[in-house]
């Protein structure tokens, strides 16, 4: 594998998140309790530790900027976010991730069939390889509430706990000594 560099991540996190309503932020771990650090990501509090790319869409910036800075995420405390999710192990992580890469309903070519599998999966294990190998992954998703490697490529995307007001939310953490990552989809219609 290719040594992981802002350039790497980049064209994975972009081939891998673009086209889809997502957020994808990291931040430097400042606390002993991670679940504080990913609020300081979803609150848009700390910058990426490294100066690169992060990915959030658009959509509700006149919310952050009239007073609801974590929007699309609702205000959350650590102790929900620890409670709300559920330990995944890294390879389970990667398949989540890659997931994310999928619309919502009715996705013409999810990621499970299609013919670039291979490519989207190599692109998620990329972007998590950031948090190095003793990370550990939580997910909101309820698939993990009986098992830390479920299959998230065997299905349509299902979401757990709502972290949003939108209909559907599903999200992944990666937690490593130095950083957070918060990856999040989105079901905004």
């Amino acid at each position: 594998m290719k040594p992981l560099d802002s350039s790497t991540w980049d064209v994975a996190l972009v081939r891998l998140l673009d086209d889809v309503y997502t957020f994808a932020m990291t931040g430097p771990r400042l606390h002993d309790d991670w679940a504080q650090d990913v609020l300081a990501v979803m609150h848009r509090v700390v910058a990426d530790p490294r100066g690169w790319r992060v990915m959030q869409w658009q959509i509700g910036k006149e919310w952050r900027e009239n007073g609801h800075p974590s929007y699309p995420f609702l205000p959350l405390t650590a102790e929900e976010v620890r409670e709300w999710t559920h330990p995944v192990t890294a390879g389970a992580a990667g398949e989540l991730l890659a997931s994310l890469a999928q619309e919502w309903f009715f996705e013409p070519s999810p990621v499970r069939s299609r013919a670039n599998r291979d490519e989207v999966l190599a692109d998620a294990r990329t972007v998590l390889g950031r948090f190095g190998p003793d990370a550990i992954f939580r997910t909101s998703s309820d698939l993990a509430r009986t098992s830390d490697s479920p299959d998230f490529l065997a299905g349509e995307l299902a979401g757990g706990r709502a972290f949003t007001g939108y209909m559907m939310d599903l999200g992944l953490i990666a937690v490593s000594a130095d950083e957070v990552g918060v990856f999040w989809s989105f079901n905004a219609l």
